[in-house]
């Protein structure tokens, strides 16, 4: 098969059939054009004819280049190149996977940030009680309370949350979740439909989105982060703060205060409970640090 559809075919696959999301997909896209480009610039036109000497060799001149690549670009080009050959090999297209053999580079593991409790405090605390500022502050609290990403947050619609103490929430893949909402958020929420989203929505045309602009359209991505860093200014968090940074804080507050990682799995939508247990290892750091500073012989 021409390798130009066997690409296609592979990113229909990904995207209909496994229901990645369109940001995964546009990255497999973006990957996937680069290799195609470099094995037709070697006269590789065809699936057939790719070797695991052409795949290693590609991958070795990626992760040579100049600026270096970083691991998890290098890691994701892997694991586009690989999900592509295995695809075609499963599907009888190829004989054989050519890039069975590829190992994925080992990735550095990054623990992740969170705020304090009394810093969250102070950044929710920040938004002002006009139409803008209720809709930020229902924002924040249902970020932090619910531990949603921005994309899931701006993608809510208004009868997502109209069952009462729990969330509807549409994550990766279009896989669904449910979630509770705290009393904080639910007040901010209930105080943002009734006082300000009105407002905002008689300023464009109807949506069903839950969270508008000033101008009444849907929030974007983008509008929901600078929202976030503007409070983190006005509450002089110095930290770097992002939406996934309430994400973090909302997975590590609640382990420490003693919920099982198991249901912090669920509550984020993690599909492996090992993507969740990175959080157990800012918890231990936090007991060793108690430790420390509280046993008579610890030091």
């Amino acid at each position: 098969m021409k390798l130009d559809r066997a690409v296609d075919a592979y990113l229909r696959h990904v995207s209909i059939e496994r229901g990645l999301s369109d940001h995964t997909v546009a990255a497999y896209r973006r990957d996937l054009a680069g290799y195609l480009a470099w094995l037709e610039g070697r006269g590789i036109r065809d699936s057939s004819a790719v070797t695991p000497a052409l795949v290693a060799g590609f991958i070795a001149e990626r992760a040579s280049a100049q600026p270096a690549p970083a691991a998890s670009s290098l890691a994701r080009l892997q694991s586009s190149v690989r999900g592509l050959h295995r695809f075609l090999a499963r599907e009888g297209i190829q004989d054989a996977d050519p890039s069975a053999r590829l190992r994925p580079p080992k990735l550095p593991r990054r623990l992740p940030k969170a705020l304090t409790i009394d810093q969250v405090d102070r950044l929710l605390g920040t938004p002002d009680d006009s139409a803008t500022g209720l809709r930020d502050r229902a924002l924040l609290e249902l970020l932090y309370a619910t531990g949603a990403r921005v994309s899931e947050a701006v993608g809510l619609d208004v009868d997502d949350v109209s069952h009462g103490d729990v969330l509807r929430v549409r994550g990766k893949g279009s896989k669904e979740r449910i979630v509770p909402v705290g009393s904080y958020a639910r007040a901010a929420l209930d105080a943002y439909l009734t006082r300000a989203r009105p407002e905002l929505s008689r300023r464009g045309k109807a949506s069903p989105r839950l969270f508008l602009g000033a101008r009444g359209a849907p929030l974007s991505r983008q509008s929901a982060w600078l929202v976030l860093q503007q409070a983190a200014q006005r509450a002089q968090l110095t930290a770097h703060v992002s939406p996934h940074t309430l994400r973090h804080s909302f997975a590590t507050h609640l382990l420490q205060g003693g919920a099982d990682v198991r249901v912090v799995q669920e509550l984020l939508g993690h599909a492996s409970v090992a993507t969740t247990q990175i959080y157990t290892h800012v918890t231990v750091d936090a007991l060793r640090d108690v430790y420390a500073t509280s046993h008579p012989r610890a030091l």
